[in-house]
């Protein structure tokens, strides 16, 4: 463990160990969350149990989601987000994979995955293997590349939008302005001269001509 747990999160913790030990490979908490890893080979076994175990009933998966770390050797940290209405209880699944790493889909086992899953392939370019419907969800037909990878370029590839006086879809090349380039990310407060509306309430004269001191 990580950190030290709420009494309610170590009893989930050690109950997973001893149930599903087989299939967990390390066990974390961050922040009071509690934080499962496992293999693409004992995912959906996984999941299985933690859907099935009447201590456990994580029977809805509210997410699934991805990060990219283009630095490490396996980039991508895979998310299941789980929740147990039964117990009140949520708990988070990861699972470390590469640019060539299948991961097999969960469809079968929350059909809420078909969905997120082609979320994750469209966004990230993760490949769920035995999906049943893995295409793009969210970019426009024809896009190349998977726009959440921190190494997509910002610019280069081409935008979609509806144009009214051509009453039809246009492709244009994506461009970025100057100003977004070159954001000032100081402090606005830092960089102001003179005075600001109602300063000169500070300064306001007190009878026979003298500033005020308060």
């Amino acid at each position: 463990m990580t950190a030290a747990l709420p009494p309610a999160l170590q009893d989930l913790a050690d109950y997973v160990s001893m149930s599903v030990g087989e299939s967990v490979a390390e066990i974390e908490s961050i922040r009071g969350e509690l934080i499962v890893w496992t293999s693409t080979e004992r995912l959906v076994e996984l999941l299985t149990q933690l859907r099935d175990d009447q201590n456990l009933l994580f029977k809805q998966l509210v997410d699934v989601t991805a990060v990219d770390y283009p630095d490490r050797q396996q980039r991508f940290e895979v998310v299941y987000n789980l929740l147990s209405l039964k117990h009140n209880q949520r708990l988070r699944v990861k699972l470390a994979a590469d640019d060539e790493t299948t991961v097999p889909s969960v469809a079968a086992v929350f059909s809420s995955a078909i969905w997120l899953e082609r979320e994750v392939w469209d966004l990230f370019g993760i490949f769920f293997g035995d999906h049943p419907d893995l295409r793009r969800i969210l970019t426009d037909y024809g896009f190349e590349g998977h726009p959440l990878r921190k190494d997509f370029p910002l610019t280069g590839y081409v935008e979609v939008r509806y144009d009214e006086d051509q009453k039809r879809v246009v492709y244009e090349p994506v461009k970025l302005t100057q100003e977004f380039r070159t954001f000032d990310f100081a402090s606005p407060w830092e960089g102001m001269q003179g005075i600001l509306p109602g300063d000169e309430k500070a300064a306001e004269q007190q009878p026979g001509g003298e500033e005020s001191k308060a």
